[in-house]
């Protein structure tokens, strides 16, 4: 009743939407405005274009029907800040008003663009856009990890490719696309999968996929945050960029190491087709196998071929084995020959250490040293003699001559009598002098003689072998089976007796063992002091004999 009594009039949702249309369309006709184009995805599929134009406070629809857009001198373009010249409808469709366009100027760049470009100068200057920082992907990735809204289709999109593809494990990290926290959720995302370990109970990805669907470029406006950039470019996990549809752009695209058109081809680049995958397989197996046999084939043949060019093995080995035979006839004499030759040289060295034996040359120094020490008292014995005689001639001629004579001939004999004793003692002195000199010299001799002698080498380890008639026997054919031996160290003597007949064989060039060489009973002093000069000695013997005869 309250409705049946209003004096207002009543107007269905057509009827207000002409009255609109025609009171706006009256009111602004033709109108020039100043604005950014956004959301332009090129002309639709009936050759319209729709998009919008916006300021800092505010955003209108703008449509530019089909034989319009043919006649633009100036096309839209997403971000261009343009004067559009049109008339001001509305649709009553959407109870919105829109501008439909006749002519479009250039304005300048739109503000958000330039934000955008100058942001991308500051990032490219940073070294984060570099090409040499992009890294390949995995070719068959264990894990895939998506950052993305878990409620969208863009996740959707993917698991259903990737299912269609090759199934891998996928690892959503659930972030908000769109709205004043987008960049920040992205990022902390793609930190987050970076920050889990092999091992943890979470598996870290061997991918990441940033994605998200189309839209304008305020809604893809989170994607150009400059900590977003960072964090994509910080990754240590190779990032795939699937942000909007191909013709959308955002800063994360150029810092991604891969941009995908859309997040299905984000999907189809991150795996292979599994039955592709197994198809290249099978054939390449056929392949190889079919090659190997063809090889073996080959090989069969060439060996067939070879086998029937060689000539036979003992065609190979006759001139060898002749070769051989000669030398093994020539080996026989010419070992004799050899063995000859150094028995030879044995034979001369032998004849040469029998001259020049130390024993020899001790026994000859020895009569020597003899000799030298019996003429000290022959030649004292010859003096007190003839002073003897010189004295009984004086006493006779005291006895016959006068007192004073006697007296004077008895002072010079005692005078004589006390050199008589001086030359005495000196010439004792000089005779055991002579003494002590033979004795170092045989001391010398003693030790040549022990440092030539065989049992200095029986001392270092080696052995002497002696046959039954006590002789050093030289080879080892000389020792018959079963003979009896002895063997002498440096210690003493053992009895042994030889159980198989020896082989003779070439004698190198060594030392034949030297003969024994007898010891004196009793060794010589081990050190003298060193003996006078020969020539000063001789001197000194001469002037005692001198005075002796003088007397």
């Amino acid at each position: 009743m309250a409705g049946s009594a209003s004096n207002a009039p009543e107007w269905s949702v057509s009827e207000l939407s002409s009255a609109l249309k025609r009171t706006i369309e009256d009111a602004y006709g033709y109108v020039r405005l100043r604005g950014e184009i956004s959301g332009f995805r090129g002309p639709h599929s009936s050759g319209h274009c729709y998009f919008s134009l916006k300021d800092e406070g505010a955003k209108i629809d703008a449509v530019v029907w089909k034989g319009t857009y043919a006649r633009l001198k100036t096309k839209p373009q997403e971000g261009l800040e343009v004067i559009a010249t049109g008339k001001i409808t509305t649709f009553p469709g959407k109870s919105s008003y829109q501008i439909v366009i006749d002519q479009i100027a250039p304005a300048g760049v739109g503000a958000l663009m330039a934000l955008l470009e100058e942001r991308k100068r500051k990032l490219a200057a940073a070294g984060l856009f570099a090409p040499e920082r992009k890294r390949p992907l995995p070719y068959l990735p264990r894990v895939i990890g998506v950052v993305t809204s878990p409620t969208g289709a863009v996740i959707r999109d993917i698991l259903h490719r990737l299912q269609d593809r090759f199934p891998r494990h996928v690892l959503v990290w659930p972030a908000r696309v769109q709205g004043e926290t987008c960049a920040e959720e992205v990022a902390a995302g793609v930190r987050g999968l970076n920050a889990l370990s092999a091992g943890g109970p979470l598996p870290r990805p061997d991918v990441i996929v940033v994605a998200r669907g189309g839209g304008s470029i305020e809604d893809l406006w989170g994607f150009n945050d400059e900590d977003l950039v960072r964090a994509v470019a910080e990754s240590a996990i190779p990032v795939v960029s699937a942000v909007g549809h191909e013709t959308d752009w955002t800063l994360i695209d150029l810092a991604a190491d891969v941009r995908a058109p859309t997040p299905t081809g984000a999907a189809e680049m991150v795996v292979p087709v599994r039955a592709e995958l197994l198809a290249i397989v099978h054939d390449r197996a056929r392949r190889h196998e079919e090659a190997w046999l063809r090889r073996v084939e080959r090989l069969r043949a060439d060996l067939r071929s070879a086998a029937r060019a060689l000539p036979r093995p003992e065609d190979l080995t006759a001139t060898q084995r002749q070769r051989l035979d000669l030398a093994a006839a020539r080996l026989g004499p010419a070992l004799a020959a050899n063995a000859r030759a150094y028995e030879q040289r044995l034979a001369a060295a032998s004849r040469l250490l029998d001259r020049a034996s130390p024993r020899v040359r001790l026994t000859r120094e020895r009569g020597r040293l003899d000799a030298l020490a019996e003429r000290p008292g022959r030649a004292l014995r010859a003096g007190l003699e003839r002073r003897r005689d010189r004295l009984e001639a004086l006493s006779a001629r005291l006895v016959a001559g006068r007192g004073r004579i006697v007296a004077l001939e008895r002072a010079r004999i005692d005078h004589g009598r006390k050199q008589v004793d001086a030359c005495g003692d000196r010439l004792k002195s000089l005779a055991k002098a002579g003494v002590r000199e033979r004795r170092r010299a045989l001391a010398s001799l003693w030790q040549l003689a022990e440092s030539l002698s065989y049992k200095s080498v029986l001392s270092r380890g080696y052995a002497l072998v002696r046959d039954a008639a006590d002789r050093p026997l030289r080879a080892a054919g000389d020792i018959a089976p079963g003979a009896a031996l002895t063997l002498e160290f440096a210690d003493g003597r053992v009895a042994a007796r030889a159980e198989g007949a020896g082989e003779p064989h070439a004698p190198g060039p060594q030392a034949a063992p030297a003969e024994p060489v007898e010891r004196p009973s009793q060794p010589p002093a081990a050190r003298k002091p060193r003996p006078a000069p020969a020539k000063a000695q001789g001197k000194a013997q001469s002037k005692a004999q001198g005075s002796l005869f003088d007397l």
